[in-house]
């Protein structure tokens, strides 16, 4: 009898943590990390597509010298913004923010180049580029999407009872900052191009 209740015990026991969230809040905290990551991983794919970009289109387009220094400083800039996963911040998440967006505007602008320029437009290197580029943009936007998923599930965690109790017992875990867009305004307007 006393091991029966000795194994209830422990069964009860197990499920009490369990469902409490002693277990479930570092494993959320765990793919939130994982997901930011992907997304640096993401734009580290797109920086490095982007000096073969600018060099088909320098070859065609060689006098349009500000746009391509622009995307050139933006993607300079984007890549020496980075942040720890494990130690990311509300700023360091916005100026990391920031950079990649100043990035994306330089890369719409480039992108609109290739509609000046026939021959460009129909060059298969430039193609392959635009289209790996296009690929690339919709991975990360998959990746800023499923990163927004996993901090709204931590963020319920560990502020949701019961396991919030959990939380404040054991763990102390703050809510984390969402991703977010500072500029709405810059984000859905098309970047203009004049030449």
């Amino acid at each position: 009898m006393k091991k029966i209740f000795s194994l209830i015990s422990l069964l009860t026991l197990n499920f009490m943590i369990t469902a409490c969230g002693v277990q479930s809040i570092p494993t959320a905290k765990n793919a939130v990390e994982a997901q930011l990551a992907e997304i640096t991983n993401q734009y580290k794919r797109r920086a490095d597509l982007i000096p073969n970009l600018v060099k088909t289109v320098k070859g065609y387009a060689s006098h349009e010298k500000e746009t391509l220094e622009g995307v050139i400083q933006a993607r300079s800039k984007a890549t020496s913004t980075t942040i720890d996963p494990s130690k990311a911040s509300p700023e360091q998440l916005l100026a990391f923010q920031n950079a990649q967006g100043q990035l994306s505007q330089a890369l719409g602008k480039l992108m609109m180049i290739s509609e000046r320029y026939p021959d460009l437009k129909a060059n298969t290197n430039f193609l392959k580029l635009q289209a790996s580029l296009e690929g690339t943009e919709n991975r990360i936007g998959i990746a800023r999407q499923r990163y927004i998923q996993s901090i709204n599930q931590f963020n319920n965690l560990i502020t949701v009872f019961p396991t919030s109790l959990t939380n404040s017992l054991f763990f102390k875990h703050d809510k984390l900052a969402q991703w977010t867009v500072k500029d709405i305004e810059s984000v859905e307007k098309a970047p203009e191009v004049s030449f």
